[in-house]
């Protein structure tokens, strides 16, 4: 099993950028695809953005074009730049892992999780 620590979540303004870390420990890295996740408070978990072990990527519409997921294999960490934030970008970001090559936007099917990192951006 695998364990998360995301981290680089902050208060930005509008316009603004952020690159959010998830370090994984356990469990070996290259066997699990990784996504990011957002909830805002009220709102449900929703799908950002995922990538496997081989480096293809998956990104909702909403983000695509300012949000670029990476992975360093040898560091077992995924990053996550944020660009050109908006106010509706507020959210707490989870990165989380699903053993396995294939991408999937549904929060159920992945398995393990990390606590989340809060991104504020302010109007």
């Amino acid at each position: 099993q695998v364990h998360f620590v995301e981290s680089g979540g902050g208060l930005v303004q509008a316009g603004g950028s952020l690159r959010l870390s998830c370090a994984a420990s356990g469990g070996t890295f290259t066997d699990y695809a990784v996504g990011w996740f957002r909830q805002a408070p009220g709102k449900e978990r929703e799908f950002v953005t995922a990538i496997n072990w081989g480096g293809t990527a998956y990104y909702a519409d909403s983000v695509k074009g300012r949000f670029t997921i990476s992975r360093d294999n040898a560091k077992n960490t995924v990053f996550l730049q944020m660009n050109s934030l908006k106010p509706e970008d507020t959210a707490v970001y989870y990165c989380a892992a699903r053993r396995g090559g294939t991408l999937y936007t549904r929060a159920y099917l992945y398995d393990d999780w990390g606590q989340g990192t809060q991104v504020t951006v302010s109007s």
